[in-house]
């Protein structure tokens, strides 16, 4: 299974024990009721998964934890809290370049709306300038030139 139809199953399972459970519960209870029902969808789930980190050649599997890997590809980042920090979204990152995978969701349940909670996160893009958030829309849409755009053109025409 390809990570766009795991992050479509992620989202989906998501919003439906949002609107079942609603906010204000424990990270631990939403990471435990999205586990099992992301397995009942028939995925496979790794829970509270270690993200070792290498320093100076040594190796240290204490470094990081993230909530739940799924299928191996997908990295889901759970939070209950009022609103989201960078720091939240820097850690999701940290665990995609560690764990040296492509896509992961910061999830925050703690919303009066799921949708408000979803942030996805691309590891891993071909244009620096969209940075870390930079979405796979955006990275498409700068990487093909724009025809009517004569300084596009102009990129075009360079060696």
């Amino acid at each position: 299974m390809e990570e766009n139809e795991i992050g479509t199953n992620v989202v989906d399972a998501s919003v439906k024990i949002h609107s079942e459970l609603g906010p204000g519960l424990l990270e631990s209870v939403y990471e435990v009721v999205l586990a099992k029902e992301l397995e009942r969808r028939g995925l496979s789930v790794e829970r509270q998964v270690a993200v070792p980190i290498e320093f100076e050649g040594m190796k240290f599997d204490e470094g990081f934890r993230a909530d739940i890997i799924v299928e191996r590809k997908v990295i889901l980042e759970l939070k209950s809290v009022e609103q989201l920090n960078k720091i939240h979204h820097k850690q999701l990152f940290t665990y995609l370049k560690l764990k040296k995978l492509k896509l992961g969701y910061l999830l925050n349940f703690n919303t009066a709306l799921m949708k408000d909670g979803i942030k996805r996160m691309i590891n891993g893009l071909a244009d620096e300038n969209l940075g870390v958030f930079g979405s796979l829309r955006e990275s498409n849409r700068n990487s093909q030139p724009d025809k009517g755009n004569p300084a596009s053109a102009r990129r075009r025409s360079r060696p």
